[in-house]
């Protein structure tokens, strides 16, 4: 097998043997990414001093029988929202194009402990705010599967580069499927964990009861381990779960048993795509060949889940980015008349058309007169919506579904809507509200050859039920193994 498609755990196989080096395995990577990178535009920033610097130091600890970490010369990419030490830290915005953080998020020190190899940055919509990547200051990134289209947001850069073999694995960020919807348009497998199973901490924020870290790579056992290392309490963050984490690898390949799928009818209504009502469907028929039972369910909340999301998620986003003033760091506007200038011309210069969409949303609904109607509404309406997915659970142990309501779409076809643009988080953003784990597997093709995948959802901190039961299907089908065909 090629050294690129090796997946984490082969990988690590084959240094621990010595049948090569972390160095070896770094330059191959970096040689892809100048081959490929260019077309794809997965990264933002390569970190390739360090990350060779790092491969030798493990090389060298190595061959001293020195005693490594789980990802020892593993090179992994980072979504630049996540803030690293040395480069920059982005989020793909003008505001913040020149921005270098002072500190290591936990995931990445959890990362850097683990003896991992950072390869660089990925690219995202601004600020975490978009469904396809196509809202970055930064340039577009674009789907390996067929380059016209789009690999899914926010953390389109992240999936991108793990689905082109850019990178073993990645780390991105999910406020309304930022994670998932990415996974499921590159055909690899990503995780939303429950909310404050990962600390968010050195994660810029968005929405920060939404937000939540989480690995997309190209198995779950690669997942599983990626979770292992991330997962766990963190002082620093005050919304990190003092609970204790287990071994998610340990029982990984053991089937549920027995195990009850729902799946709600008011997933399958107008607006979801023929080709991946149809996937899913045979998804679940496979679920069933292999002794799982499919359980009819209702939520009959779904339908307001979109509207609750983005009224919560702009109105957060409207406070958060507030700080971003053009006074302390970012970017600051030349020549300002006066204060108030510095602040308008900084913001409006600094700031993406969608970045200020839904800053102005937010404002709107946090404003006097409009904050019982609209956001003090939402919050209670998510209540419900947890509710829905409560009782759904006190009959099913999981609930299956699409991730997306259509296929990758081409580049620039929503761009200019974004109304219809937002739709395509439909399916997602329940997870979000209700801080539950959900996953997306990939489960089959367009007819035009593009990804298509499942989203599994299952109790909050249930993560290693989650990945026993997305690893049932993926033992038995081969759509993971399936990888697009890059232009040499």
């Amino acid at each position: 097998m090629e050294l690129h498609r090796l997946t984490i755990q082969q990988l690590a196989g084959e240094l621990a043997k010595g049948q090569l080096s972390s160095r070896q395995a770094t330059e191959h990577l970096f040689q892809r990414i100048e081959r490929h990178d260019p077309a794809i535009h997965g990264y933002l920033e390569l970190h390739q001093d360090a990350a060779l610097a790092q491969a030798d130091r493990i090389d060298k600890r190595r061959s001293k029988g020195e005693t490594l970490g789980p990802l020892a010369g593993v090179p992994l990419a980072i979504k630049d929202n996540i803030c690293i030490s040395h480069g920059r830290t982005t989020c793909a915005s003008k505001i913040l194009g020149n921005f270098q953080a002072p500190y290591e998020a936990h995931v990445v020190q959890a990362l850097n402990a683990a003896d991992a190899v950072i390869l660089g940055k990925t690219n995202l919509d601004e600020f975490a705010m978009g469904a396809s990547t196509e809202n970055s200051g930064f340039g577009v990134t674009r789907n390996p599967w067929n380059l016209q289209t789009v690999p899914g947001g926010s953390s389109g850069g992240s999936a991108a580069v793990v689905a082109a073999d850019l990178a073993y694995a990645a780390l991105g960020s999910d406020t309304g499927g930022s994670i998932r919807q990415p996974a499921a348009f590159c055909s690899v497998v990503g995780l939303k964990p429950t909310y404050g199973r990962v600390s968010r901490y050195g994660l810029v924020a968005f929405g920060s009861s939404l937000d939540q870290i989480g690995p997309i790579a190209k198995t779950i056992p690669d997942l599983a381990l990626l979770l292992n290392i991330i997962a766990g309490h963190d002082r620093r963050d005050s919304t990190s779960a003092d609970l204790e984490v287990g071994d998610y690898l340990a029982n990984l390949d053991k089937p549920v048993k027995p195990l009850r799928i729902g799946v709600a009818g008011e997933y399958f209504q107008e607006g979801l795509d023929k080709e991946i009502a149809q996937a899913v469907r045979q998804a679940l028929d496979f679920y069933a060949s292999l002794g799982a039972e499919i359980v009819d369910i209702s939520m009959p909340l779904n339908k307001y889940a979109l509207a609750v999301y983005y009224i919560v998620a702009t109105a957060e986003a409207s406070s958060n980015l507030a700080r971003y003033d053009g006074v302390r760091y970012g970017y600051r506007d030349k020549d300002p008349k006066d204060y108030i200038d510095m602040y308008y011309t900084s913001r409006a210069h600094g700031f993406g058309a969608e970045v200020k969409r839904r800053i102005m949303l937010g404002t709107y609904t946090l404003s006097a007169g409009y904050y019982d109607a609209y956001y003090l509404k939402a919050l209670k309406v998510r209540t419900l919506i947890r509710q829905d997915f409560d009782k759904a659970f006190e009959q099913v142990d999981c609930i299956a579904g699409p991730v997306t309501p259509t296929p990758p779409f081409r580049l620039g076809e929503k761009i200019d809507d974004p109304l219809t643009l937002y739709l395509s988080d439909v399916y997602t953003v329940m997870a979000n509200l209700t801080g539950l784990p959900a996953i997306s597997i990939p489960c089959g093709f367009s007819s035009a050859g593009l990804p298509i995948g499942l989203q599994l959802t299952t109790k909050a901190f249930s993560e290693e039920l989650l990945l026993r039961i997305a690893r049932m299907f993926e033992q038995a089908t081969d759509y993971h193994l399936q990888k697009p065909k890059l232009q040499s």
